[in-house]
């Protein structure tokens, strides 16, 4: 039989990522060999630039789903922020495994809490929706545009002085770096990315054999969660150049979903929640999509 491959990109978070993958793929399948295959994107190769001024949608993808598409890989891991909600001709989204923590996170060398930060404080982030929901709480703080990997963005805090970063909490935790989280951003006011904090596992669709495996890391919950969450962007109309927030739970049978748009400067705030039947989880996004739309976020995200 011939090995297992699981297509990556290159970075210490997702190298966790699919390793992670890989045992519990191992676990199901013992027989097995089961294989990396490291691919470079575009938002790996291009670093210098905001990831807006790639077209944001697929920098970090497209690659490796090509590389399904050609037959190079036959699983692909993905953090499911970074995944454009259009599918691709071909390939399905297979399993969405138990999601991680789903939030942002303030870290800081400096200051105690984001509300301890001075005015005019300088903040790093690589996201518009950071950057519009920090500016909505705080105007007076100096954002900077920060790219690169977790242990990058760690280190130029410190080498460039900043007062802080703003990072997803799960990248530090499964780098065991959750002794440099400062504080948890509450979500009343820092709603994270859609499908922040899980992964995505995709095949080929003809691939039943893969298909049937990879399907059994499937969590249930968790597909619910971002579903909904997937479902409400496409019913933006956005992805990561737009500053949308969301965040789906699940309570027994009930699906919560939280929604919030803001104009790129932080400077309004439109923002809504849905509650319904587990099973109805794309419908009750698209249900918020068109309620946000209605109290005016079609005009702050033709911005």
């Amino acid at each position: 039989m011939s090995p297992l491959r699981i297509g990556t990109r290159g970075s210490t978070l997702a190298l966790w990522q699919a390793n992670h993958v890989r045992d519990r793929l191992r676990a199901l399948a013992p027989d097995r060999a089961i294989e990396l295959v490291e691919i470079e994107t575009e938002g790996d190769l291009v670093r210098d630039v905001p990831l807006v001024a790639l077209g944001g949608q697929g920098a970090f993808t497209k690659a490796i789903q090509q590389a399904l598409l050609d037959n190079r890989a036959d699983v692909a891991v993905h953090s499911l922020k970074d995944l454009p909600t259009f599918t691709v001709d071909g390939l399905m989204l297979a399993a969405a495994p138990e999601r991680g923590p789903a939030g942002d996170v303030f870290v800081s060398v400096k200051h105690r809490s984001f509300d301890d930060l001075p005015r005019g404080g300088v903040v790093a982030t690589s996201s518009l929706r950071r950057r519009a929901q920090v500016l909505h709480r705080r105007p007076d703080l100096k954002l900077v545009d920060m790219r690169g990997n977790v242990e990058t963005r760690l280190r130029k805090l410190v080498e460039q002085d900043l007062d802080a970063i703003i990072l997803a909490e799960a990248g530090l935790v499964r780098l065991g770096l959750a002794d440099r989280i400062t504080e948890v951003l509450d979500r009343s006011w820092m709603l994270p990315a859609v499908g922040q904090g899980a992964l995505g596992l995709e095949c080929r669709v003809a691939d039943h054999p893969t298909r049937g495996l990879v399907e059994q890391l499937n969590h249930a919950e968790t597909r619910a969660a971002v579903l909904a969450e997937r479902a409400l962007l496409r019913g933006l109309g956005g992805g990561c150049a737009v500053p949308i927030g969301a965040a789906a739970s699940v309570a027994g049978a009930t699906l919560t979903l939280q929604g919030v748009v803001l104009a790129p400067d932080g400077s309004q705030r439109i923002a809504a929640e849905v509650a319904g039947p587990i099973q109805d989880a794309e419908a009750l996004g698209d249900r918020l999509a068109h309620e946000l739309l209605s109290r005016g976020a079609r005009e702050l995200l033709e911005q």
